[in-house]
């Protein structure tokens, strides 16, 4: 075997560990065509097997099914099956709710993000959802969105409007470069929007430098979608200089809000720390709360499986 076929199978190897060690993270096991989406290299699904019937002989990979786990727990695929089968149920109600979304002010995408996004979920899984704005219209458009949520309150509802990540038009690169963050842009699933999508896939195509396969993804979703014309008519209300200043206005209240949660500790319903960061262009939970944390894990999981990774935390 010539050298570089050695190494090409010595970085296969090294990438199919770091990518069920990844997923180990959350005890969710992959069926073959799951590790040949998320490997950072490119390799047809035959040798990928090959080299997985390799792992599970020297006991460093186990099967149960279809499913391949760092763990011998034959429960995480049952749990896996049941998972997906709800997920597909509330993909229906999730879709369904994102159309509705659309139809706020300014909003010019919606995606599914999120556990739900990768088809697990279970009685308790909320419904998140990721969501493109007009450039500097974000704010007025978070809060609209955020009050119509509060009434989702009243039918024990508020589970299925998760909108937890904002960005506007202005600012479709997502800052974090690192595998946590190309894992959750390449599994979005685009559900609405009128070429926002489009542009924000293209404006992060640096997510193939660790998974290569984001650039085979679907990007729009199920095309072009019309604005009501309630939609329309009030951004024409807000599209001058007193929507400018309520935007800075509902920007500046919502950090001072989420700033004292912050500095009392409050704790979401999850348990985890309850932290917004709040640009111009933004709004998205703390990475410094959940990503740094699986980041972390991460890292010290892929010592454990003798696996390396191509960047740092």
């Amino acid at each position: 075997m010539h050298l570089g076929s050695v190494l090409f199978f010595m970085q296969l190897r090294s990438s199919i560990l770091k990518t069920l060690a990844y997923f180990d993270l959350f005890n969710y096991p992959l069926a073959l065509q799951d590790i040949r989406y998320f490997l950072d290299v490119e390799a047809g699904e035959a040798t990928i097997e090959r080299e997985l019937h390799s792992l599970l002989w020297q006991g460093r990979v186990y099967r149960t099914g279809e499913y391949y786990s760092l763990q011998d727990n034959p429960a995480l695929a049952e749990r896996r099956r049941k998972g997906e089968i709800h997920a597909d149920e509330l993909l229906v109600i999730a879709a369904r709710n994102a159309r509705l979304l659309y139809q706020f002010p300014f909003v010019r995408g919606i995606c599914i993000s999120g556990s739900l996004s990768k088809r697990c979920a279970d009685e308790r899984s909320d419904i998140d959802y990721f969501i493109v704005t007009k450039a500097n219209r974000l704010w007025i458009a978070r809060t609209i969105m955020h009050l119509y949520k509060k009434l989702s309150y009243l039918r024990g509802y508020q589970h299925r409007f998760c909108m937890n990540y904002y960005i506007d038009e202005e600012a479709l690169e997502i800052e974090e470069k690192n595998i946590f963050t190309a894992i959750e842009l390449l599994t979005l699933m685009p559900i609405c929007g009128n070429g926002s999508l489009d542009r924000f896939f293209e404006a992060n195509t640096w997510t193939t430098l660790y998974l290569p396969h984001y650039r085979d993804r679907h990007w729009e979703g199920k095309g072009h979608h019309r604005n009501t014309f309630l939609k329309r008519l009030l951004e024409a209300l807000f599209n001058n200089p007193l929507g400018d200043r309520l935007e800075q206005k509902l920007r500046a209240i919502t950090d001072r809000r989420w700033k004292k949660k912050t500095e009392r500790g409050d704790l979401n319903m999850k348990g985890d720390p309850m932290a917004l960061q709040c640009s111009p262009h933004y709004s998205r939970p703390n990475p410094a709360n959940f990503q740094q944390k699986v980041l972390i894990k991460f890292y010290r999981r892929l010592g454990e499986v003798g696996a390396f990774a191509k960047e740092m935390i």
